[in-house]
């Protein structure tokens, strides 16, 4: 069974409306003059923050328990509520869904963000007028500042963007209180908080809405359909914050290519007749493929000069090579370190992976990276974190979040008027075989150091660890190159990456040392085998936002669907 899988919203429209452009600029340079002017004086705004959520959610059950009336200071809020995840809150948040007021929040949620959890389940995050009005829009509209100050041509026309995550839904699914809980992108902010220039570049293109029924849970096809729409446009600019959906566009044209040509030359739309027919287009897109042999981005968008996501992570190996595909000058600017329960970081200028920690959004503690997180963790503030360190990030927001850890780690890169500017460093989660503890962020730089000595290139890479019987276990690494390996080029990456992570880990190190921990192993696949593998997972009925790179692979099951059996 189908249903319209999006419908024109009233966020959507206003694109179309006289001087949109311009006040949307106005409004996201607005945000971002008044979030770099809190700089100055971050303390004393983060004691602002904690004050008014204590405020105005003393009388709620959380609040009740937690004595937030006797709460003056972070070291009061830190004796009286332990560093808590999302089970942790979880109880409550499941009584709100249900209907239940007053528990974490005075606000009663709009919405509900979804967000994959570490079992795979779909955390509900709730969502309420004040944590949207002081925490999120004002991070939200200063996001964009770099993309519009650099690129301002791209807010000129409708379709001169390709957003990748905008996916409305006629139908989203509800909680138990009837309210949507569904992913941010799927959110009409004009509709829900009364924000008319809430629509993202790129929300009024021709492919927003689409022209044909299709079954909300047919990802793949939707994606399908906006290309083949999209490569009639000039488009400039692609939107995609999880880098993993911007490195699947390459594929997908090559994937798609004849089904594209057919449907633009006939006008069709999953094959139903639905646009002009355009066989002068159609005639240029096979005279381009067949003269370069390929189908590369670059050339179906020649004026191609922006991608807008995050850059840090598994994507900063391979986004090099993927920024290639899109043309030579085309720049990719980061996304802001956030997550569904918060913001942490927005990129105010054009740094390639940072962004200021957002002192009005949040009271924010962090821990360092290599320490386990329990509820009496010694927390750091943000003016003693130190340069190139790592750290758990902890938030307290008005939303309803109280110092929680959203599982991820960041990198302090440097300090912006004495605020920490801060890039995404990966999931919280190790592996941890022998006592090696290895994080996401130390075999990301292993992994770069490694390709950078060799001259090598990758398309992707996860890992896990395994052992034969009667040996000890080792990591294996499966790997996609850009482009040939020789074998002994691939022995001396192996090397490379070995000592490497030794530096980065001393129990990795230890374990090497001891014969408790194999050498790492390389896996050699076909340059299009990750691609594969997350069009399975989308096609599964995964929303594509929410497949992402993962670096640690150790599900048996998955891992064989990404290397097919292949041997190391």
């Amino acid at each position: 069974m189908t249903a319209s899988a999006s419908r024109p919203t009233e966020q959507d429209k206003g694109w179309a409306s006289p001087g949109h452009a311009e006040r949307y600029r106005q409004r996201v340079f607005a945000e971002r003059r008044r979030l770099a002017g809190q700089f100055a004086h971050a303390a004393e705004r983060q004691r602002q923050v904690l004050a008014d959520l204590l405020e105005f959610n003393a009388g709620t059950e959380f609040g009740r328990q937690h004595g937030f009336e006797r709460i003056r200071d972070i070291d009061d809020l830190r004796k009286a509520v332990p560093v808590q995840d999302y089970a942790a809150h979880a109880p409550l948040i499941e009584r709100t869904a249900q209907g239940e007021p007053n528990l974490l929040t005075a606000d009663r949620p709009v919405v509900y963000f979804t967000s994959s959890g570490s079992t795979g389940s779909h955390k509900k995050i709730p969502v309420t007028p004040r944590f949207m009005r002081t925490t999120f829009f004002p991070f939200y509209y200063a996001a964009w500042s770099p993309l519009l100050e650099s690129f301002p041509d791209i807010a000129d026309r409708p379709d001169a963007v390709l957003n990748l995550k905008h996916d409305p839904l006629v139908a989203p699914p509800t909680t138990g209180d009837g309210r949507p809980h569904v992913g941010a992108s799927q959110v009409d902010f004009g509709e829900k908080f009364g924000e008319p220039l809430s629509a993202e570049l790129g929300t009024a293109a021709p492919w927003a809405a689409l022209p044909v029924d299709v079954a909300p849970d047919d990802h793949l096809e939707k994606m399908y359909l906006r290309l083949r729409l999209a490569v009639q446009s000039d488009v400039r600019c692609l939107i995609g914050i999880n880098p993993a959906m911007i490195a699947a566009v390459p594929h997908q044209l090559r994937l798609w290519w004849e089904r594209i040509v057919r449907d633009v030359r006939d006008g069709t739309v999953g094959r139903v007749p639905a646009v002009a027919p355009d066989p002068d287009r159609a005639a240029e897109l096979e005279r381009l493929a067949h003269y370069h042999g390929t189908v590369t981005p670059a050339l179906v968008w020649p004026r191609m000069r922006a991608l807008f996501g995050w850059t840090t992570g598994v994507a900063s190996l391979y986004l090099p090579g993927l920024k290639a595909e899109f043309g030579p000058r085309v720049a990719a600017l980061p996304a802001p370190v956030a997550a569904s329960e918060g913001p942490v970081g927005v990129p105010l200028d054009r740094h390639g992976s940072a962004g200021s920690l957002v002192v009005s959004a949040a009271v924010y503690e962090f821990v360092d990276a290599d320490a386990d997180l329990t509820p009496d963790s010694a927390t750091l503030l943000p003016h003693e974190l130190e340069e190139g360190r790592e750290y758990h990030v902890l938030f307290t927001h008005v939303g309803g979040l109280y110092r929680y850890a959203v599982g991820d780690i960041v990198r302090v890169v440097d300090r912006v008027a004495g605020v920490p500017r801060l890039s995404y460093a990966g999931r919280a989660g190790r592996s941890d075989a022998v006592g090696e503890r290895l994080r996401e962020a130390q075999v990301v730089r292993a992994l770069g150091t490694a390709l950078d000595r060799t001259g090598l290139s990758l398309v992707n890479v996860a890992c896990r660890t395994g052992a034969a019987a009667g040996a000890s276990p080792r990591y294996t690494f499966a790997i996609a190159p850009a482009g040939p390996w020789q074998s002994a080029e691939a022995g001396r990456f192996a090397d490379i990456l070995d000592t490497e992570l030794g530096r980065e880990s001393a129990g990795y190190r230890q374990a090497r040392g001891s014969g408790r921990l194999a050498g790492p192993a390389l896996l050699l696949l076909d340059p299009e085998a990750f691609h594969r593998d997350w069009h399975t997972a989308v096609g599964s009925g995964i929303r594509p936002t929410q497949v992402k790179d993962r670096l640690f692979r150790q599900d048996p099951v998955l891992w064989q669907r990404l290397t097919g059996g292949t041997q190391a």
